[in-house]
């Protein structure tokens, strides 16, 4: 049955302590893949256009209030839970900012890796004479909730572990916890539910019998992928859980044409898109909002953080890329540092040890090796020599350093900002650079050499004594 266009409220549970974390930081702000789980919950539920959101917090519920409200895009509505009373009691402390003509979505903040899809087809499965919710089979359920089923195949229950007997803890069939149901029909049911069990809690789980012996329809959707509806309740789970979302990350950009040394060292904590092409070494880390044309090649471990990069960029070992834009044809690295605001056009070279920051380099540029380039706008086919410093920093603000086409910084130049240093230029090596250097002008920083004829080093003048 096809369920009425009824809103969807969501309900996210967030309020547990998380003991077995051992961690003063509540539980849902543990971090997968570079983002905290309740945040996983929360950007996948933007996808079904949700009326409203409601997360129910308890344990250090201002800091998870803290933490999140920054990064939502959307407002949610935040619900304290003080006493610890079982899921059932979360979701009723909800459901009065809820209206009964709502679809209410039930779900967890330690349960970052459902998809989308998943939830969409609990919400289809639901309706106005119907509630669903989400089962997934498992080879070790462990102490996960069972599925009862009748002789036909139909729920009829849910016992959680601690209350079910020999038999029912050999199902393998476990509820995910996921639920959806009419905001009135919730409403009453929950308003039947006793702590009749060995935890002395309203266990929401206790609405499906109850809704059975109403002659509700249940509906089970059952995931074909466990993993996302596994909860998080310490960090060995944590762990297990980000690697398999690493393994479903690097497949789907395996599928998108790029391919891996090995994709079970490949690190995505992010939005990453890839061109046709593209090789990725062991160890790389991608962070943020990254996009990578054609042929790009990644060495072992450079980490790539909100960044565009251009068809056939070569970006060797252990080089930091952190929002830079880089054109195509570029060379990075190794040990190169891009830092935020830089701009790098086609065919620039950024070497070993060369650090950018903010600065823009023109078609054909090249800082080879050992250089630090802040606050500075470079033109095309410029050459800086090693050991070359722009020193954009007086102690208060930040100054800085106009170069123009074909300009040669020869090595360990020290440029002085504010200042310009004007096309075809010729900066001498070992210069200190303070004032405007006009176009294809040498320019010569440097005291004058004196050479001292008789000069004794000061440990064999001792040795004269």
């Amino acid at each position: 049955m096809k369920r009425q266009n009824s809103p969807i409220e969501a309900v996210v549970l967030a309020a547990g302590q998380g003991k077995r974390m051992a961690s003063a930081r509540p539980k849902v702000l543990h971090e997968l893949a570079g983002k905290a789980m309740l945040e996983h919950v929360l950007d996948t539920l933007t996808g079904l256009e949700a009326r409203a959101t409601h997360v129910v917090v308890g344990h250090g519920a201002e800091a998870v209030r803290a933490a999140m409200e920054p990064r939502l895009p959307r407002p949610v509505g935040w619900v304290l839970q003080t006493e610890q009373r079982g899921t059932g009691h979360a979701v009723q402390l909800a459901l009065p900012q809820i209206g009964d003509d709502a679809l209410v979505l039930v779900l967890y903040g330690d349960v970052p890796l459902v998809t989308g899809a998943t939830l969409a087809a609990c919400v289809a499965a639901a309706g106005a004479d119907a509630l669903a919710l989400v089962t997934a089979e498992f080879d070790d359920p462990a102490e996960l909730g069972r599925i009862l089923r009748d002789e036909t195949g139909a729920v009829r229950g849910i016992v959680e572990y601690r209350d079910a007997g020999p038999e029912q803890r050999a199902i393998r069939e476990i509820n995910s916890g996921i639920l959806a149901a009419p905001a009135g029909m919730l409403r009453r049911l929950l308003e039947r539910v006793r702590p009749d069990n060995a935890q002395g809690e309203i266990y929401l789980t206790d609405v499906v019998a109850l809704a059975v012996a109403d002659g509700v329809r249940v509906e089970a959707v059952r995931t074909q992928d466990p993993v996302e509806v596994r909860g998080v309740n310490d960090r060995a789970q944590l762990a297990e859980l980000e690697r398999a979302y690493q393994a479903r990350e690097t497949a789907r950009l395996l599928r998108s044409g790029a391919s891996m040394a090995d994709p079970a060292r490949v690190d995505v904590r992010g939005r990453v898109h890839t061109g046709r092409d593209c090789f990725l070494d062991v160890n790389v880390v991608l962070e943020g909002e990254v996009a990578l044309g054609d042929n790009v090649y990644i060495g072992p471990g450079a980490v790539i953080r909100n960044s565009q990069i251009g068809d056939g960029v070569r970006i060797e070992a252990h080089t930091v890329v952190d929002g830079a834009e880089i054109a195509a044809g570029c060379n990075l690295g190794p040990f190169a540092r891009i830092r935020p605001g830089t701009r790098l056009l086609d065919g620039v070279k950024i070497g070993n040890f060369v650090e950018v920051k903010k600065s823009q380099l023109g078609k054909g540029s090249k800082a080879s090796h050992l250089a630090y380039l802040g606050d500075t706008e470079i033109g095309e086919d410029c050459n800086v020599g090693a050991g070359t410093v722009t020193c954009n920093y007086d102690g208060i603000d930040k100054h800085r350093t106009e170069i123009g086409d074909r300009v040669f910084v020869g090595t360990n130049s020290t440029l002085v900002a504010p200042l310009v240093i004007e096309s075809d230029a010729f900066i001498a090596a070992g210069s200190t650079i303070t004032t405007r250097v006009k176009a294809a002008t040498l320019a010569v920083g440097r005291g004058r050499q004196r050479n001292v004829e008789g000069w004794v080093r000061p440990d064999r003048r001792k040795d004269k004594s």
